[in-house]
């Protein structure tokens, strides 16, 4: 089957990593012929906008909502976006229509590929799948009411169009089905990681940010993500991390990543004094970032007990299964349900205090560490795409 992904959002994000890229490998691996219609986050200086790897075909068309230049993301002017908007769904479209495809799967119901794939879908009559990844409408910022009404609308209605919707989470499958999708129709399947990447650790370069950071002889509690405090309560963690230095001094909180509120976090943290303990290593590429897993003792999801936390599959939980390292996370959403097979623990959502006991009880003991570890290489057998795979290819058997 010809397999077409509509993006509205680079490979290089979360979604991409976690989701679509090694997805589409293991398409290809089965059979598949997949082409992927992406937007990037950089788009103008993008040099290389299409390219085939290991059989997928990947073509950045144009720009995405936000821009990430270093470590921060910036927004465009209300203005600006309308325009981008416009010329985003344009170019997704033409895109579209020059390929030979026998379905469409739209990766999120995002304005920009919704109306991308109205004409293919209606005057080609070409099978549509949806793949619902976060509650869009929520954990994104916007600036204006009718740009979340928007996205709202897209998220409620897109669903209507598609043969069969794939979801990364129960509670977006729940929202679905009360929203009148048939129960049939959809697929469960989490957010996972690519075999292959994961095996590629540079020993050197470990060794090297570990005599760059200083972290010889101290305990390494890392967060890796954005630095988006909409969804990601990384203030949540500076306060509890506050609290674990004062028992544990050899402690040390690194933050990878960058966002929006990178700026922001840094000053917080001078203002609390945790200037020496905490450092910000800024947003890396994707093959760093298993560097920067192999430092770690434990890694932290830090959420609050909201709509965001349950919408979203968190990739950071499963990268460091992946990785071997034992995770920390809020008791909130699929978490449980990720970690039911061990290699973390549960603290209460939306709580420093909690989380701050939950650091505690694994950094003051060494036994219950290696424990966890052990069961990381039993826990992330799940969250490989070559096993996930099979459930998602479910969704072009269903008929709603």
């Amino acid at each position: 089957m010809k397999i077409a992904f509509l993006l509205t959002q680079s490979l290089e994000s979360p979604s991409g990593l976690g989701r679509y890229w090694p997805l589409s490998k293991e398409l290809v691996r089965l059979g598949h012929e997949v082409t992927i219609l992406s937007l990037h986050h950089n788009y103008e200086d993008l040099t290389d906008r299409r390219f085939v790897q290991s059989g997928v075909d990947v073509r950045y068309v144009g720009q995405m909502h936000v821009r990430k230049l270093g470590n921060l993301k910036t927004y465009f002017t209300t203005r600006q976006l309308v325009w981008v908007a416009a010329v985003g769904a344009y170019q997704l479209t033409r895109a579209a229509l020059r390929i030979d495809a026998d379905v469409y799967h739209l990766g999120k119901p995002h304005p920009m590929n919704g109306v991308a794939v109205l004409i293919p879908h209606f005057l080609k009559g070409k099978r549509v799948y949806l793949d619902c990844d976060d509650y869009e409408a929520i954990t994104n910022q916007f600036a204006r009411g009718w740009q979340r009404a928007g996205v709202r609308f897209f998220e409620d209605q897109l669903p209507k169009l598609a043969a069969g919707i794939t979801t990364n989470t129960r509670f977006t499958a729940e929202r679905l089905r009360q929203n009148g999708y048939p129960k049939g129709g959809i697929i469960y399947v989490p957010n996972g990681v690519d075999r292959e990447r994961f095996r590629r650790v540079d020993l050197s370069a470990v060794e090297d940010l570990r005599d760059r950071w200083q972290l010889r002889n101290r305990q390494v509690v890392l967060y890796l993500g954005s630095m988006s405090l909409t969804s990601h309560p990384i203030d949540l963690l500076l306060n509890a991390f506050d609290v674990v230095r004062r028992t544990v001094p050899a402690a040390v909180l690194l933050l990878v990543g960058g966002g929006e509120d990178f700026s922001k976090l840094q000053r917080e943290t001078e203002a609390a004094g945790l200037q020496d303990v905490v450092h910000f290593a800024g947003r890396v590429s994707p093959d760093k970032a298993l560097d920067y897993y192999a430092l770690a003792d434990i890694s932290v999801d830090p959420v609050n007990n909201d709509l965001a936390a349950k919408s979203r599959s968190p990739l950071k939980v499963v990268e460091s299964l992946a990785a071997g390292v034992p995770v920390i996370t809020g008791d909130v959403g699929d978490r449980a349900h990720l970690l039911d097979r061990g290699g973390g623990i549960l603290v209460a959502a939306g709580n420093s205090t909690s989380l701050a006991e939950g650091l505690l009880q694994v950094l003051t003991n060494s036994s219950m560490i290696n424990e966890l570890k052990m069961q990381t290489q039993y826990a992330r057998q799940a969250f490989y795409w070559d096993v996930l795979v099979h459930d998602f290819v479910r969704v072009y058997d269903v008929t709603t």
